[in-house]
C-alpha cells in the first residue's frame, strides 16, 4: 500500500512539473491559431465570394488556388514557406507558421463561404437589383451576411482544426505546447506523461472554443437553414 501511495504521489508531482513546464507556451499555441485563422477568414471570404460571383478571370485564378492548396499537405506547406519563400523573404518562426495554416485554412474557408452563398435563395438577389441595389451593392449587403451566418457552425469546426493543426509548427522549431512537450521529454524521457498532459490542454482549449462557438451560433443562428427559434 506504501509504494503504491508512494508511486501514486510521484507521478501526481511529475504530471504537474510537466504542467508547470507547458504552461507558458498555451499564450504561443493561441496567438498562432488565432493570428492564422484572422487571415484564414480574410483569404477565404475573398476567394469564396469571388468563386461564388463567377467574377471573369478572378474567379480562376481562386480556383486553382484552392485546389493547389488543399491538394498539399499542411505539413509540406509550412516547409516550403519556411525553408523555401523563408530563404528569400526574412520570416520568422511566428509569421512562418501563421501564414502557413492561414493560407492553408483559407483554402479550406473559400469552399465553405462559397457554399454559404449558393445556399442563399436567387430571389434575394433579384429582388435587390429591382430595389435599385448594384451588383456589388446586392452582394455585399444582401447575400453576404447571410451567408457568413449560415456558414458559422462549419467555420467553428475548421477553427477547432486549427487549434490541433498549430501543434504542427513545432517542426519549424516554433516554441509551442508540442514543441515545449519535445522539450520536456528529451530531458526525462517521461513519454507517457508528457504526451498526456500535452493531450489534456489540447482538450481543455478545443473545449472552451466549442463552449464559445455554441454561444456564436445562438447569437447568429439564421431562421429557415436548420435553426430552431
Amino acid at each position: 500500500m506504501t509504494d503504491i501511495t508512494a508511486w501514486i504521489s510521484t507521478q501526481a508531482t511529475l504530471l504537474l512539473d510537466i504542467l508547470v513546464y507547458l504552461l507558458p507556451a498555451v499564450p504561443a499555441t493561441i496567438a498562432v491559431t488565432l493570428l492564422s485563422f484572422l487571415l484564414a477568414l480574410v483569404i477565404g471570404i475573398a476567394v469564396g465570394t469571388t468563386r461564388a460571383a463567377q467574377i471573369r478571370g478572378l474567379s480562376q485564378v481562386a480556383r486553382v488556388y484552392v485546389d493547389v492548396v488543399r491538394g498539399v499537405p499542411l505539413l509540406v506547406l509550412i516547409f516550403f514557406i519556411y525553408f523555401g519563400l523563408g530563404g528569400l523573404v526574412n520570416m520568422g518562426r511566428m509569421t512562418a507558421g501563421v501564414v502557413s495554416l492561414g493560407v492553408c485554412y483559407g483554402a479550406y474557408l473559400a469552399e465553405t463561404f462559397r457554399a454559404g452563398v449558393l445556399a442563399i435563395p436567387k430571389g434575394q438577389f433579384e429582388a435587390a437589383l429591382a430595389l435599385g441595389m448594384t451588383r456589388k451593392q446586392a452582394f455585399r449587403y444582401v447575400i453576404v451576411p447571410q451567408a457568413v451566418r449560415i456558414v458559422i457552425p462549419p467555420v467553428v469546426n475548421e477553427l477547432i482544426a486549427c487549434l490541433k493543426d498549430s501543434s504542427l509548427v513545432s517542426v519549424i522549431a516554433m516554441r509551442e505546447i508540442t514543441r515545449a512537450g519535445r522539450e520536456y521529454f528529451s530531458r526525462t524521457f517521461a513519454d507517457f506523461q508528457v504526451w498526456l498532459v500535452v493531450a489534456v490542454i489540447y482538450l481543455v482549449l478545443t473545449i472552451a472554443l466549442s463552449k464559445l462557438a455554441g454561444r456564436i451560433e445562438r447569437r447568429f443562428r439564421l431562421r429557415g437553414y436548420g435553426a430552431t427559434l
